[in-house]
């Protein structure tokens, strides 16, 4: 199908406003999918991401739903601006990017210096690029989230909700970028996504006259500590922190000065003139030695770290390296030191000793302090010693407690008592800005938060969790813990595009926070993209949204109830589609908004969650050059190969990966379709037309298989597509269908240069739904062939093939099986007889056998005694001893061979009788009775599975 044929149906549909959906009596079906934050080109990702949803709306229509499928562009925040500055410093990783992997011109690269030209630019291109894959959206409803019209939606959202108490100023730690001056989210990073921030303990050990401060998670294991562990090979500095000297890293002093106020370096630090000195334990008192250890990093926590080695796998293992180093132990003089340093037991867990940290660093086969295991170790023993451990009964005030308890008791002992206090770090690192700029964690004392901490809210957004469907429906108790976890959010930055808080004009809305029911802005957009912005007013939108009356409207009465019933029409929203990123955020943000500002009616009825993509088995990244465009995709494919491929790989909830190889095989698949229909025309001699086929009564077993299979996988693919199976929809109606198809070719190959009309008949029929079956897949192909043989108006609006149950027969599956099987069964006898052979006698099953067979499937279970018992009392046969060896047989064999009910073998076999000779090349004969046996096989005939005797 060339490109030429994809444009001319495009043009076809949006001349015939195909998809701009208005309310009408139908009943409606609402789609929207993420919207995407165009500040690159379009990847074949994306493709995925956009294709799900397409495919659905196209199966609805056709299934008679008043489908609406809306597209805008995300543009707030940060992300566009960090790109313009680097392009306007001629930063050439950024230029490369632009250039060689988004695919942007030379000469065209020094406008995108303006942050909203790359809007522009970019979502232009997503349309494009959208169109040209086919996209059923309705483009009257397209906004950029800087639209006046769009900004004041938001003003009211964030107003609704500041004036319900859920946004409220106060003090948190975010992830910010120093050098944006702003709080970043994750779409602002290039590294880093979906890394959290921890919760640290910063515990104080004087030394002299300075404090070596530790970050830790795990305070309460303070009691246990043995030493402290300084890195000799990095940069330490002394700082002033309220009049406190304390010893961290140079990288650590970037991190912290964003959490503390006036955190002052006075001198730098070499670490080497501290180790071997000794620090004072605030808590117990004891003398610490301070020890080298390579394994602390510069850059989390402080860069000081203190030593429990009875329940930190890396502290046992330093240690025990430490020791059997002479060279450091000389260098820093620790002999008669370090000797004397054995782990301290502060935890007792079920299944380990009295050193946990020992016993996992044994299980595991670690070796030293590089072994990649380490981590590993860490994080398993951490996890148990939260969930399960307690701490050791000889630990004054806090023995016999649970460790998880004890953490926090300890904890807000040790800050009372100043001897701790807190920060914040990163799980991981880096955490990278797209500006290229290292984030850090900074608390802000004068920021705007959404109160997601907020109890009552939570419990409301669960509510509206339990109402959802979700797809797949394991994630929902991901969805159930994100929405109980998470705590506030801060909502406000100073830097990028958006809308400005309405009420504190010096901040705007961050990206995620204006995203979250953006859906109720679809359902109405395509009236207020003509307004003016006055007039969207919070009146307007509190009688349009929620038919409350709070002051005057300037709109005229009319104009505000017709687009009050539109989004009444088109609202609640029917399903919300995005990535499993997302889920912690962007997914349950929407539910508590929806839960805070809208009647339970109105609340959104199913999330469907996507899974990542990777390319030749490796993760996609544009900022690494990894990707494929998805125009360049429809270029070297077609976009119907592109849709097809990445509707056929992988469930949409799974990871997929695009392979050029396999990519070139479903290629093929769809050219053989399109053969498929010229060949129909051929084998009917005359011109095809689907909307006219001549009906045929079906006598011939093979006809009436076809027509069973054909509906079977109708059937079967409307059931995948109800839930979002986009793979086992086309895994029955492309690829097993097109087996089925070749098999009915196969078997009626003799008749088909004589226009017998019942072949005619069947196989119009198979293309006639087969095209309407592979329509939401294969839209282009479909309207050409659809138009080309007859088809009426577009197929994109013809029906969606309906399974017609009475045509699906297991009887009529099973013959056609009967008769497979017996030509399989003769050439493995051939085979292994190696003779020549004249004729073959194929001995059927006797009645009595069929009665076993039943009764058998009636007992359900291999029962052997059962049901020769039932047999027996039913007299279905006089030699008991047959039927004794018969049931063992049916007791093995039920197991495996579906039990349908008795099918006329004589008949079925006597129909296929010809293609059976045909395929064996010899004579072919049946017997119903055992007349003429010379080798005494008809007793070997069981039901489904005929004997076969060969001369």
């Amino acid at each position: 199908m060339s490109e030429n044929i994809e444009k001319k149906w495009q043009k076809k549909w949006a001349d015939a406003k195909l998809f701009e959906s208005d309310p009408d009596e139908r009943e409606k079906l609402f789609i929207t999918v993420a919207f995407p934050y165009p500040s690159g080109a379009m990847h074949i990702g994306h493709g995925r991401t956009y294709t799900v949803p397409d495919v659905y709306a196209r199966f609805k229509r056709m299934e008679g739903y008043n489908v609406l499928f809306p597209m805008a562009w995300h543009v707030t925040g940060a992300p566009v601006i960090g790109i313009a500055d680097r392009i306007q410093r001629k930063d050439p990783w950024t230029l490369d990017l632009y250039h060689r992997v988004h695919g942007v011109p030379k000469e065209t690269l020094p406008k995108l210096e303006d942050p909203e030209y790359i809007v522009k630019y970019f979502s232009t291109e997503y349309h494009e690029v959208m169109d040209e894959m086919g996209y059923s959206i309705d483009w009257r409803r397209e906004f950029r989230t800087i639209d006046p019209t769009y900004r004041k939606f938001i003003e009211w959202q964030i107003t609704t909700l500041h004036e319900k108490g859920l946004v409220q100023k106060g003090e948190h730690p975010v992830k910010y970028c120093p050098n944006c001056d702003n709080p970043v989210g994750d779409h602002d990073l290039l590294e880093g996504e979906g890394v959290g921030v921890n919760e640290l303990t910063l515990l104080k050990f004087p030394i002299e006259d300075k404090i070596l401060v530790t970050a830790t998670l795990r305070p309460e294991t303070i009691v246990g500590a043995t030493n402290i562990w300084l890195n000799p090979d990095v940069e330490y500095v002394l700082v002033n922190a309220d009049g406190e000297k304390w010893v961290i890293t140079k990288e650590a002093h970037y991190n912290l000065s964003n959490q503390i106020k006036d955190l002052d370096i006075i001198e730098e630090i070499d670490p080497n003139d501290i180790i071997g000195k000794m620090a004072k334990n605030p808590f117990t008192g004891d003398e610490l030695p301070v020890f080298p250890a390579s394994f602390v990093s510069a850059s989390y926590g402080s860069g000081v770290v203190f030593s429990e080695p009875a329940d930190a796998p890396a502290d046992y293992i330093a240690l025990q390296d430490l020791k059997k180093n002479d060279e450091l132990i000389a260098k820093y003089n620790l002999e008669g030191i370090i000797e004397n340093v054995e782990p301290i037991p502060v935890c007792t867990l079920k299944g380990y000793g009295e050193i946990p940290a020992a016993d996992i660093i044994e299980r595991l086969g670690i070796t030293d302090q590089n072994d990649e295991k380490l981590s590993e170790a860490t994080n398993e023993l951490y996890k148990q010693q939260h969930s399960k451990g307690t701490i050791i009964e000889s630990i004054p005030d806090f023995g016999g407690m649970k460790v998880r308890f004890a953490r926090e008791e300890l904890k807000e002992k040790l800050i009372n008592e100043n001897m701790a206090t807190i920060m914040y770090d990163f799980a991981e690192r880096p955490v990278v800005c797209r500006c290229g700029n290292n984030c850090v964690v900074k608390i802000m004392d004068d920021q705007w938060f959404m109160k997601y901490s907020d109890e009552e809210w939570t419990e409301k957004t669960l509510e509206v969790l339990e109402g959802e469907t979700i797809i797949p429906k394991e994630l929902k108790n991901n969805f159930d813990y994100y929405i109980n976890w998470l705590d506030d959010w801060a909502c406000s930055r100073k830097v990028g595009l958006g809308t400005r808080l309405p009420w504190d004009n010096q901040w705007l809305i961050e990206p995620l926070t204006d995203s979250t029911i953006y859906m109720s802005y679809y359902s109405i957009a395509k009236y207020l993209r003509d307004m003016n912005p006055d007039d969207l007013t919070i009146p307007f939108f509190d009688k349009v949204l929620l038919n409350k009356d709070s002051g005057e409207i300037t709109v005229p009465e009319e104009k505000v109830k017709e687009i009050q019933d539109e989004f009444n029409y088109w609202y609640p929203l029917d399903w919300r589609l995005s990535a499993k990123d997302l889920v912690g955020n962007h997914l349950s943000f929407l539910m508590f908004a929806h839960s805070a500002i809208y009647p339970k009616e109105k609340w959104p009825k199913g999330t469907v969650v996507f899974g990542m993509g990777l390319l030749e088995g490796n993760k996609m990244s544009s900022s690494k050059g990894n990707v494929i465009l998805l125009r360049d995709a429809i270029r070297d494919y077609t976009a119907d190969v592109v849709r097809l491929f990445l509707m056929a790989s992988a469930e949409p909830w799974q990871d997929f990966d695009w392979r050029e190889k396999e990519v070139l095989g479903t290629k093929r698949r769809l050219e053989w379709f399109r053969e498929f229909a010229a060949r129909i025309e051929e084998i009917k001699g005359s011109k095809l037309d689907l909307s006219n086929i001549e009906e045929v009564e079906l006598t011939r077993t093979i006809d009436l298989w076809m027509m069973s299979q054909l509906n079977e996988h109708i059937k079967k693919s409307t059931e995948a597509l109800e839930v979002f199976q986009t793979r086992q929809a086309l895994q029955e109606s492309l690829f097993l269908l097109k087996k089925d198809v070749d098999h009915y070719l196969y078997r009626v190959k003799h008749l088909l240069d004589s226009q017998d009309p019942a072949i005619i008949y069947v196989l119009s029929t198979v293309l006639e739904a087969w095209i309407r079956l592979l329509a939401p897949f294969t839209p282009h192909t479909s309207e050409e062939l659809w138009s080309t043989y007859g088809g009426e108006g577009f197929v994109s609006e013809a029906a969606w093939p309906e399974a017609d149950e009475t045509s699906i027969s297991p009887e009529i599956e099973k013959s056609e099986e009967l008769v497979e099987n017996i030509i399989k069964d003769i050439a493995h006898i051939k085979q292994m007889v190696g003779d020549e052979v004249e004729k073959i006698h194929i001995y059927l099953a006797p009645d009595w056998k069929w009665d076993l067979y039943k009764i058998a499937d009636e007992v359900g279970k291999p029962d052997i005694g059962q049901i020769m018992g039932r047999a027996i009392g039913a007299n279905i046969y006089d030699d008991k001893k047959e039927i004794a060896m018969v049931a063992k047989k049916i007791g093995k064999e039920i197991t495996k061979t579906r039990y349908i009910g008795k099918i006329d073998e004589e008949q079925i076999l006597t129909d296929a009788l010809d293609y059976i000779k045909e395929e064996c090349g010899n004579e072919v004969i049946i017997h119903t009775d055992d007349s003429y046996d010379p080798q005494n096989k008809a007793k070997n005939a069981m039901p489904y599975k005929p004997a076969i005797f060969m001369e």
